[in-house]
């Protein structure tokens, strides 16, 4: 049976269901088809993620499947639609990355950025570094009394320019290194020890997941759907949450726990993975 599907914003997983040979995107209407008033379709499963607008209510009522990526979304849906709970499934964004031993892959990294390998590397990265949460990030590196690290940050041009313009008059030189547009952010992530985002956003920060299936010690604030994957510990509170300082400090000086964490987080992580999206995804197209 010949499968259609629809979104709003593409993913890896959408692109390789559109390989296979029983799934199509559904097509958009015409403007012929639009001014003769033919009647307008639907597709079978429709993905969604973001804010809801009149378009994608539209799409979501009338379509026989809608896939979310968090029980955050699925619950939005229920409450503000009154959609029934059996036509909403929950698929978390899927990593898509070749892992490697985190051990050497932090040797080189810190070889090529000249940093002493035996130092703790705090990473932050995201699409736009204001609303996900920079200066929080910076203000919780800076009031760290662990001196043996280093924090990363990673964005494209703009924003990392900007970004050293606004921080030209501190002397953070031996705590801070900002990298414009880095070719391979996979290699940040498997060398990282500690993935901090103490975003402002709702929608689920995929980076999150993929830092926790790099092994890091991960931290993110409750009013972002990927609080659904981290414990308690780990979930901050709100952006600019004080608490962070001293459980990141105390994490940083206990081998054995920030140990038993990255063990945790790749294991909780290796559940969403690629493969086993596109594999729940069938069962789900498998039902209609």
């Amino acid at each position: 049976m010949q499968i259609t599907i629809n979104y709003k914003t593409k993913n890896r997983l959408i692109e390789k269901l559109l390989e296979q040979e029983n799934i199509s995107l559904l097509e958009k209407r015409s403007m012929l088809g639009k001014l003769t008033f033919k009647k307008k379709e639907f597709a079978d499963i429709y993905f969604h993620s973001g804010q809801l607008d009149n378009e994608v209510i539209e799409n979501i009522q009338n379509t026989k499947k809608i896939i979310v990526n968090s029980f955050t979304s699925q619950n939005q849906l229920l409450e503000e639609l009154k959609i029934a709970k059996e036509k909403i499934e929950v698929i978390y964004p899927a990593i898509n990355i070749e892992y490697k031993n985190p051990k050497e892959v932090k040797k080189n990294l810190c070889e090529k950025l000249e940093i002493d390998s035996k130092k703790k590397i705090i990473f932050f990265t995201a699409k736009n570094l204001k609303s996900s949460g920079v200066r929080e990030f910076i203000d919780i590196v800076m009031q760290l009394n662990f001196k043996n690290m280093i924090a990363l940050i990673t964005g494209d041009n703009k924003q990392i320019t900007n970004l050293k313009f606004q921080l030209s008059k501190f002397d953070l030189s031996d705590k801070l290194i900002l990298l414009e547009n880095y070719e391979d952010i996979d290699e940040l992530f498997l060398a990282a020890d500690v993935f901090i985002l103490p975003t402002h956003t709702k929608n689920f920060a995929s980076n999150v997941l993929k830092a926790m299936y790099c092994k890091c010690a991960v931290f993110t604030t409750a009013n972002n759907a990927s609080k659904e994957v981290i414990d308690v510990f780990s979930t901050m509170e709100h952006p600019e949450d004080r608490s962070m300082q001293f459980k990141i400090d105390a994490l940083l000086q206990n081998k054995e726990d920030m140990k038993l964490i990255k063990k945790q987080n790749r294991k909780i992580a290796k559940e969403y993975t690629l493969e086993k999206a596109l594999l729940k995804a069938n069962n789900i197209i498998a039902t209609l």
